[in-house]
Formats: structure tokens, sequence, C-alpha cells
């Protein structure tokens, strides 16, 4: 299964985007859907995660209450609306695939090819 993301962009800090992440084939209700973000010079930092099966959430502190994750079984698709983005939010966003309930970067094993998000203040 192939990870498809889009929907980044340019935006003015305090606006908002929404990012999508298509699967190729079906999403198992095991899997565990998850964004990450990587800016320049910096680590893959994890930015939430979506338990397929029982569409359960959660966000790094980092953006809560800002970021919120959902999904479209039928689409096999998971999003990341942003809200009140903020210069720091800048980065390229990935969404991968795993099995385990880990905000860990290496316990997911597939990646889709990532979307650039730029935040300007």
């Amino acid at each position: 299964v192939q990870l498809q993301a889009s929907g980044g962009g340019l935006v003015q800090a305090g606006g908002s985007l929404r990012l999508s992440c298509t699967a190729s084939g079906r999403i198992y209700s095991s899997a565990v859907m998850g964004w990450f973000r990587q800016a320049p010079g910096k680590g893959r930092e994890f930015v939430g995660l979506i338990r397929w099966g029982r569409g359960s959430t959660t966000h790094a502190d980092s953006v809560k209450g800002r970021f919120t994750i959902s999904k479209d079984g039928a689409k096999n698709t998971m999003y990341l609306q942003m809200n009140g983005l903020k210069p720091e939010d800048t980065a390229i966003y990935y969404c991968a695939r795993g099995t385990t309930y880990s905000f860990s970067a290496g316990d997911f094993g597939s990646w889709g090819q990532g979307t650039q998000v730029t935040v300007s203040s």
C-alpha cells in the first residue's frame, strides 16, 4: 500500500490548511496512521496519530488544540486539519502507516512522500 500526502502550501500565520493522506489500497482496522513533520536541520517530529479501527486520536503537545486528525475509511484517507498555524509549524509533513501505537518514526514502516507546509510571519 502506497501513501500519497497532499494539501501543503504557503499560508500566513494564524491561517489554516488541511492535509490529506490517501492510501492506494485498503487500510486495515489494525493499522495506526501517523503524521510526522521535519523542519530543515531537524529530526522527524511526531505530530499525531489515529488508530484506524477505533478512530481514536493522539496529538503532540505542540499541536494540541490547533491540529486535528480525522479519517474517511471509505476513501482510505486520513486528514490533518491545521488551524492557528505558526511559523514554527513550517516543515515537510509526512504521513505514515504502522501497526503499533507509537510516537516513534521508526515504528512506522510505510511512508508517503511528504508535503511542504510553509507559514509566513
